[in-house]
């Protein structure tokens, strides 16, 4: 049963820890000093007005991490255009660092009972850059890899989810799809594959859900 399904994975707040999480490891790697960076999404939205606009759908994911890597870009004194500056500067050199223990033992767990594994992503190369997506633990056990910085079809655009299930070759039934952005969560739903919404504040009982759903 399990060699015929797939769990489909969002990348950053899914398989990594989110910004939010490593503040410590930004300042430090960009000699900031402790407590520099105060805004912590969805841990503590009283800090972070503009996370609460991109949740309203008032600006998009990409406007939101455009904005942060402006500021902390301004910070250092350069002018950070783009996510991948930010993330390369911020914690690049070291990826493993940003790795989720709970995706970690939820990948291999799913491996090990050949399960098929995939990530569907708005921006994986485009915020992180191929370097650092090369580097990063455990990449080469995903079949599939579908990244809207190639393909420009976003989440939640139905085409986004057939595209990946076409390149799985298995019906949606089969699949789960995790993501942390509600936007996607119902895009899965409107295309009727199954999900969950993981929530990034309590990552191992999302991932223990979709891992349930799979048979596992």
């Amino acid at each position: 049963m399990t060699s015929e399904r797939a769990l489909i994975l969002d990348f950053g707040g899914v398989v990594t820890r989110t910004l939010f999480e490593t503040h410590d490891i930004t300042e430090r790697t960009l000699g900031l000093s402790p407590g520099s960076l105060t805004w912590r999404g969805p841990f503590d939205t009283a800090t972070d007005p503009l996370w609460v606009k991109m949740q309203n759908r008032e600006i998009t994911e990409r406007d939101y991490w455009l904005t942060r890597a402006g500021e902390i870009g301004r910070m250092v004194g350069e002018n950070w255009a783009d996510m991948q500056t930010f993330v390369r500067r911020a914690r690049g050199a070291e990826p493993e660092l940003v790795l989720r223990p709970e995706a970690r033992d939820a990948i291999l767990r799913a491996r090990d009972a050949g399960l098929k594994l995939a990530i569907l992503s708005n921006e994986l190369d485009l915020f992180y850059g191929v370097e650092f997506r090369q580097r990063f633990p455990l990449i080469d056990l995903f079949d599939v890899i579908v990244d809207a910085t190639y393909t420009k079809i976003l989440k939640p655009d139905p085409r986004a989810y057939e595209q990946v299930l076409s390149e799985l070759g298995l019906p949606r039934e089969a699949c789960v799809f995790v993501d942390d952005q509600k936007k996607n969560i119902e895009g899965a739903e409107a295309v009727g594959l199954p999900h969950v919404h993981f929530d990034v504040t309590r990552p191992a009982e999302s991932y223990a859900r979709a891992l349930a759903m799979l048979g596992l």
